[in-house]
């Protein structure tokens, strides 16, 4: 990396080639932004073409790090692990973005925006949102202008949960709701996700702030809304939380993925996937559904596809 190239001004979103950094990473070259991407997979075709430059994480190397976020003003952070496989851990996402902010402070970026998740807490048996929190503390104290950004359960483009929820309703005669399906959730659209994260990005003043959506649903009640987009006929069974875990994990197992996680299972029951102020997001996933009901489900989307293979 030469130096007039690191003096240019422009912006860094960590994982512009995957899911939530593409829908931010599009719209800051919608307002003519400069963008530069770190990430996991700089081999992967880009869907930018040439308009965002792809550069490895180089956690191991925070001099080349920073070298890397050098002359950027925002840094859009989405770099996070929603489960643990092999060497990738809750507790090395952690490390991994401690030294990301520390890359960030070298180099003089201006803001940080991170994409966070809601109800956050340091004292969570949940290692996830334990280490959701752990990291905002890392921000917070950095010195960094910050913006925390803490979305719910994400739809949208080529989402994975309300996708593969489609899916198995698509093929099974059963769906398993566990427990009573009672505990809620507030969904939030991928592009008011991405609107919300650049507009914070754009602010001067700290923030902490939810990004959810319009609509409370109870996961019965979600479940049912998608079984009549697709126009599924399965029959919604309750059962016992260990089961429907222990039915998910089988079918990971069958589709080399994870389909669903002890703690994604316990944050949803515990109503922590909802927030206690308003909308932030304006997107009706009941519309949303509506309309994309068509495209829904048809194919299997994988995690372990996604993010550990190259």
């Amino acid at each position: 990396m030469n130096d007039d190239a690191a003096q240019v001004d422009f912006d860094v979103v960590t994982g512009a080639f995957g899911y939530i950094g593409r829908y931010i990473a599009g719209l800051l070259l919608d307002q003519g932004r400069a963008v530069r991407t770190l990430t996991g997979h700089p081999q992967r075709p880009s869907p930018f073409g040439a308009a965002v430059t792809a550069v490895p994480f180089h956690f191991a190397d925070p001099v080349l790090l920073a070298a890397s976020l050098r002359g950027a003003t925002t840094l859009y952070n989405t770099y996070w692990v929603r489960f643990e496989r092999g060497p990738v851990t809750f507790a090395r996402a952690v490390e991994n973005t401690k030294v990301l902010v520390q890359a960030a402070q070298r180099a003089g970026v201006r803001r940080m925006v991170h994409i966070s998740i809601t109800n956050p807490s340091a004292d969570s048996v949940l290692p996830y949102f334990r280490g959701k929190a752990v990291v905002e503390r890392l921000i917070v104290a950095s010195g960094l202008s910050y913006a925390l950004v803490r979305p719910t359960v994400v739809f949208g483009g080529d989402d994975i949960l309300i996708n593969n929820i489609a899916w198995l309703l698509r093929r099974s005669p059963v769906f398993a709701i566990p427990g009573r399906g009672d505990y809620r959730m507030q969904p939030v659209f991928v592009e008011d996700l991405a609107r919300i994260a650049v507009w914070a990005g754009q602010q001067s003043r700290d923030l902490v702030m939810d990004a959810v959506g319009p609509e409370v649903f109870r996961f019965d009640e979600l479940v049912r809304l998608i079984a009549q987009a697709v126009r599924s006929r399965a029959r919604l069974v309750q059962v016992p939380p260990a089961t429907a875990l222990a039915v998910a994990r089988a079918i990971g197992w069958l589709m080399g993925d994870v389909l669903l996680t002890q703690d994604e299972l316990t944050g949803l029951m515990n109503d922590l996937l909802l927030s206690a102020g308003p909308p932030t997001g304006t997107t009706s996933l009941r519309n949303w559904l509506a309309r994309n009901a068509g495209r829904l489900g048809w194919r299997y989307a994988s995690e372990v596809q996604r993010h550990f293979r190259g």
